[in-house]
């Protein structure tokens, strides 16, 4: 059994919809960075015990949420000790526009990740670039680093396309896929 911790930060439960997919088909635990950029000491416990970290952040003015770059400022602890190396990495994205530079949140992301000495998980899917691809398609963005999702500006947290749910549990199987294989 691994045990997969999935962290993020949302703004506006666009991105926490997604992390509960991403968790769900990683069988994974939640922890949501608090508005202020905090989690609590137990949670800090729970990454430090984890197989594999997923980080998760709405990608807002090209970059990662400042709550989630506070967290992972606070995680230069973790770095001094390596507290974290060879842990299993991933990571995802969400945002209004098809890129709004996402790109830039998810190398952020995989930059962390490598920083602390971790093993980067892709999305492992191939895009869906046709002309009759749809947003109901998974891997619809084109994405290859991470997980890309898209929650247009006006859409509810119910309106997420199903496309980027559905990636969403397929990376996070992914994710635990690899986490047992470099375990066992």
């Amino acid at each position: 059994m691994t045990d997969i911790i999935v962290i993020y930060h949302s703004g506006y439960g666009h991105t926490k919809v997604v992390a509960e997919h991403v968790a769900r088909g990683a069988g994974a635990t939640l922890i949501a960075i608090s508005p202020e950029g905090d989690i609590t000491e137990a949670d800090w416990a729970a990454l430090d015990k984890a197989d594999a970290i997923v980080f998760g952040s709405p990608t807002y003015m090209g970059n990662v949420s400042w709550q989630f770059k506070k967290f992972a400022d606070a995680t230069s602890k973790k770095w001094f000790t390596q507290a974290w190396k060879d842990k299993v990495f991933a990571g995802f994205t969400n945002s209004a526009s098809p890129s709004g530079d996402k790109q830039v949140s998810l190398i952020a992301l995989q930059t962390l990740a490598s920083q602390h000495g971790g093993i980067w998980v892709s999305l492992g899917l191939l895009p869906n670039n046709k002309k009759a691809a749809t947003p109901a398609d998974p891997n619809n963005l084109g994405g290859s680093v991470g997980l890309l999702a898209r929650s247009p500006a006006d859409a509810s947290v119910e309106e997420i396309h199903t496309g980027d749910l559905e990636t969403a549990e397929l990376y996070g199987a992914r994710i635990a896929a690899i986490t047992a294989r470099l375990k066992a």
